[in-house]
């Protein structure tokens, strides 16, 4: 359509918006201020009309899919988000918000602890500077009822069938950790009881209380400059939110589902009661059975087991939708299409008549052989690859093609092999670093255990993580492909980390905890169209970025496909559940990404933003740590948690923020990270 006529559609004058620029404080120095288009200028199309362009606009989406990290463990203290502090530089104590929470000390006695951030250095008792490395944490509990407890669902009667209180207060997170947390009796709410792996009486270790701690701490532009470097010059989402309340393959699975299997539980209930489905936990995926011989297995990582894996997961997700008009051609190369398209029998005749044909293509290191060598397969991490879980994908040849491993994204790109009608690709990372980058912490044996770069606290480091998405965006940014993309930079899960904001529950799993609409996790949408210095505030989930997906290509919604539709409906008389399922329609709120895009900058009054805007120097990538730990000074960025240089929110005496690995407490003199 015509410029004139969209703008008469939107009802704008032909001309430029002026008005404020609105950066985060500290940052108007910085090169993001000088491409800022006003608010109003952002959002001054319809959704319908910049739709519209997008569509001519972008032909490739990119999702660089990281794990494991919680919006305020990252962004807490990020200028203009909704974080922890105030513009005063003063600690949020909104209703729910968990900012001070009880934590069980060594002597059995409890005290309380709030947020605070990981410095790059503290001094121990002789005054000596001691580095905490905060780019390498354990990893803590992030099971799904750890999550649960963290969250702390005040009345709640567990377990039950009945839905449950939707109100989190947040403040539970430090003692799961330790393994207590609240009774979540109604008759007395703030009872602290004993978890699975401590009694009422038993005093945690100091390891233990350290893990505690962990949970709460956060970082910010000095840990992970280029995150907040992408998030200053384009589009940064503080209102999204994971979509199970649970660890990474359910959300793995949300990714291209928007559910992790409530639709399957609603047809075949037998399932649910069995736990196979809702998906809540990390089993393997399940392409065939494994006396199978001829169904195609995936790699295995050295962490997995072949032998226990999920049930075949049989409901409709992107992949199947992408299939579009050339769906039974695809489906005819299923190698046991009995079980894997057991319930989308009705959904493939609709997505045959209605849905083009998407090209796609998920990366993850490992899945072949990668460029650093090694133990086939060694750096692989099978539970982070969704589409696996699919016996339609993975007992499909044909399917099977669009799995790849990291190091073939970078060659794909590199050589131009992306389709020329373009597609939707998907990049993850695993335990090793493509670019050969060693941590810098000071021991030989946590060098190996921070090797990997998909961010997962435990075995990933962030300056090797942030270094695989500043990779990947390079890569784009400077191919033929930049012209045409939008790059979706988001996570997981939260690996179980403390986050204030509310959580938005519509569904719960079989027993009657909460499952959708988890707590928040970073997301920034990176594009030569974005609105720069901008913040959503829009509510969404991973079914956010498959909205924005079937939008942009003209799908048919996962949820308005007939055996989604069907299961909904039989999740509301068999479960009395409503929401059921995938949520990129139906269910309100929820963001399809489109803030994310300057209206004027689609029109043309404002000029792309060019690759270079988008590019990290490669040099700044490989030398590490990453502008030598002064990353906020760097990006001309201060965190809120600062005023007057002086910082608001110091770590207890006692922290440690790898306590399994380096056991201790720095201040006390003894302690040798």
């Amino acid at each position: 359509m015509a410029i004139a006529a969209l703008l008469q559609n939107a009802a704008l004058a032909a001309a430029p918006v002026s008005g404020p620029i609105l950066v985060p404080a500290g940052a108007t120095g910085t090169a993001g201020a000088k491409q800022y288009r006003d608010v109003n200028a952002v959002n001054a199309l319809s959704a319908q009309a910049k739709l519209r362009l997008l569509r001519q606009k972008v032909k490739y989406v990119f999702v660089i899919f990281q794990e494991n990290r919680s919006f305020d463990h990252y962004f807490g203290t990020y200028p203009g988000a909704n974080g922890l502090f105030d513009a005063s530089g003063k600690l949020i104590t909104s209703a729910n918000s968990g900012t001070t929470q009880l934590i069980r000390n060594v002597d059995g006695s409890y005290s309380s602890i709030s947020p605070f951030l990981i410095p790059q250095s503290v001094k121990d008792v002789n005054g000596n500077t001691v580095l905490l490395y905060p780019e390498d944490t354990m990893s803590i509990d992030h099971s799904h009822m750890g999550m649960v407890y963290g969250a702390h669902f005040k009345g709640a009667t567990y377990p039950t069938t009945t839905a449950q209180p939707t109100i989190a207060q947040n403040d539970g997170y430090a003692l799961d950790q330790e393994g207590l947390h609240f009774s979540g009796d109604s008759s007395d709410s703030s009872t602290v009881v004993n978890g699975s792996n401590a009694t009422p009486t038993a005093k945690p270790l100091l390891a233990k209380k350290q893990q505690g701690e962990v949970s709460v701490a956060h970082v910010d532009c000095d840990t992970v400059p280029f995150l907040w470097n992408y998030a200053d010059r384009f589009t940064l989402f503080d209102n999204f939110h994971q979509t199970t309340i649970g660890p990474s393959t359910p959300n793995a699975i949300a990714m291209i589902a928007g559910q992790s299997g409530e639709t399957q539980w609603a047809l075949h209930p037998a399932l649910g009661t069995a736990g196979t489905v809702p998906v809540v936990g990390d089993p393997g995926p399940f392409p065939g059975s494994n006396l199978d011989t001829s169904a195609v297995k995936p790699p295995y990582g050295p962490d997995e087991n072949p032998a226990t894996p999920n049930g075949n997961l049989t409901f409709a997700t992107l992949p199947l939708s992408f299939m579009g008009n050339k769906i039974q051609q695809i489906i005819a190369q299923d190698q046991n299409p009995t079980a894997d398209l057991l319930d989308v029998q009705h959904d493939i005749p609709k997505i045959a008549s209605s849905n083009p044909n998407v090209k796609w293509g998920w990366y993850q290191q490992g899945f072949d052989t990668e460029p650093f060598g090694g133990t086939a397969h060694a750096s692989y991490i099978v539970h982070h690859n969704g589409p696996q879980y699919f016996g339609y994908v993975g007992d499909n040849t044909t399917e099977l093609k669009n799995l790849h491993g990291l190091g073939d994204f970078f060659t794909d790109v590199a050589n131009k092999n992306l389709p020329a009608q373009g597609g939707v690709f998907y990049v993850r990372g695993g335990y090793a670093s493509n670019d050969g980058l060693v941590p810098v912490v000071p021991t030989a044996s946590e060098k190996i255990t921070f090797a990997g770069n998909d961010d997962h606290p435990g075995y990933s480091d962030a300056y090797l993580s942030e270094a695989m998405v500043a990779d990947s965006v390079n890569a784009i940014a400077n191919s033929p492909y930049w012209k045409d993309s939008a790059i979706i930079i988001t996570y997981d899960e939260t690996d179980g980390i403390y986050d204030h904001a509310p959580l938005n529950i519509r569904s719960w799993e079989q027993k009657g905890y909460p499952l959708t609409g988890g707590p928040r996790i970073p997301a920034i949408v990176v594009s030569p169209y974005g609105a720069a210095h901008t913040i959503s505030h829009a509510y969404s989930e991973h079914s956010s970025v498959i909205k924005f997906i079937d939008e942009l290509f003209g799908l048919v919604p996962l949820a308005d496909l007939p055996d989604e539709a069907k299961a909904r409906t039989l999740g509301q008389t068999e479960l009395n559940q409503g929401n059921l399922g995938p949520a990129d329609d139906k269910v309100n709120p929820m963001g399809d990404l489109l803030e994310a895009f300057d209206s004027y900058r689609l029109l043309g009054y404002a000029p792309t933003l060019p690759a270079s805007y988008a590019t990290i120097s490669q040099s700044v990538v490989q030398s590490l740590p990453h502008y030598g730990r002064t990353g906020c000074s760097a990006l001309h960025i201060t965190p809120t948690d600062y005023v007057g240089g002086v910082l608001q929110d110091p770590p207890p005496a006692d922290f440690n923020p790898r306590p399994g690995t380096a056991p201790g407490i720095p201040t006390s003199g003894t302690w040798t990270p």
